[in-house]
């Protein structure tokens, strides 16, 4: 898979941009806070319908209009995809897939595979677990259309029973309507729980010799899944915590506090390991993204890197410069020089400044 081309109107502090593609490895370079991110932020966009920034809609239009519009052209094994979408900063996105509406954001994942890498990624093992399960849940979802429909399910009955939760203050007959909502998210929950585990157990088999091979053979990674509660047991779990959530108006178990531990020659990096251990294994951590992709889709996802080779030294650069060879890049980063010390094929180089993209000779 690859992008074709991609067309923002109002995007952020494009007014308006078109820029084409080449299959292989795009640079787009510039100072910094001249919208090169951007561009990287409305392909992903387009691919999960959210922003990676975490993002509302409204904050992407630009600031002078009402309404945004990004329309992406990729091709998938020789079919052309087209993703139009329409942001409006006090409604809902429309969004259309090849020319037809589509009625829910869910159903735009696997349409267009990417993986996006980000300094902020190299955090993801020492900072909390929500963004771990943020990683667990956007991959998925991009490979599993059932494990969407669950947590699209299960996450709007955690936000009813949480609303339940703090309405009993003023209705406490109310409580009797808990154990429907106890259903609904045993029901979910379990499904998300089971379908993690399975994905954590394959996502191991790649990590671990990706891993090996960043390290020169080193250091074993294996990742460990920490489910808050069992599948089999989550409803019970929830009868017990009931008197505890209504006292603290909020639901405290389930997989919303679900965590994966990543461990390297056994111990736990997360509170033990290095700085350079910690962002060896966020590496390894995307090219198995990439590579598990692959294995699941048959597809190959379109990486995009927002200025990441600047955090990582050479050795890490030169391992992952020579792992996306046959993956279309998009990358962004203030300078060409670590492209062109390291011999790194580049296919198109984009200068972006002030909003402004202009196409160089590669």
């Amino acid at each position: 898979m690859f992008v074709k081309s991609l067309e923002l109107l109002n995007y952020r502090n494009y007014e308006k941009l078109h820029i084409d593609f080449d299959p292989g490895t795009n640079i787009l370079y510039g100072d910094n806070a001249q919208g090169k991110t951007n561009i990287l932020e409305s392909i992903y966009v387009c691919a999960t319908s959210k922003s990676h920034r975490g993002s509302k809609d409204k904050e992407i239009i630009h600031f002078h209009d009402e309404e945004s519009h990004i329309k992406l052209f990729a091709d998938k094994r020789g079919v052309e995809i087209r993703i139009d979408m329409h942001l409006k900063k006090n409604k809902t996105k429309g969004i259309a897939v090849c020319g037809i509406p589509i009625k829910k954001a869910s159903e735009l994942f696997g349409n267009i595979h990417v993986v996006f890498f980000s300094p902020e990624d190299l955090n993801i093992i020492k900072n909390g677990p929500s963004e771990r399960r943020r990683f667990i849940d956007m991959e998925l979802c991009q490979l599993d259309p059932v494990y969407t429909a669950s947590l699209v399910a299960y996450n709007k009955a955690l936000g009813q029973r949480n609303l339940l939760l703090k309405e009993l203050s003023f209705r406490p007959e109310y409580e009797d309507t808990l154990p429907v909502w106890d259903q609904q998210l045993s029901r979910y929950g379990a499904e998300i729980i089971k379908r993690r585990r399975e994905f954590i157990l394959e996502l191991n088999d790649m990590i671990a010799d990706i891993h090996r091979k960043i390290t020169g053979g080193r250091e074993e990674l294996s990742l460990s899944y920490e489910p808050d509660c069992g599948p089999e047991e989550f409803f019970s779990v929830l009868e017990a915590s009931r008197q505890k959530d209504i006292k603290n108006r909020v639901s405290s178990r389930g997989p919303h506090r679900d965590d994966m531990v990543f461990l390297v020659n056994g111990i736990d990096i997360r509170r033990y390991g290095s700085q350079g251990q910690q962002r060896s294994a966020a590496l390894s951590l995307k090219l198995s993204e990439i590579e598990m992709i692959r294995r699941t889709s048959g597809d190959t996802p379109v990486l995009l890197l927002d200025d990441v080779l600047s955090e990582l030294d050479s050795r890490r650069q030169n391992h992952l410069l020579e792992s996306i060879r046959d993956v279309q890049t998009i990358i962004t980063c203030t300078g060409l020089d670590d492209f062109v010390n390291s011999h790194f094929s580049i296919d198109q180089v984009y200068h972006v400044s002030g909003g402004s993209v202009i196409k160089e000779t590669s």
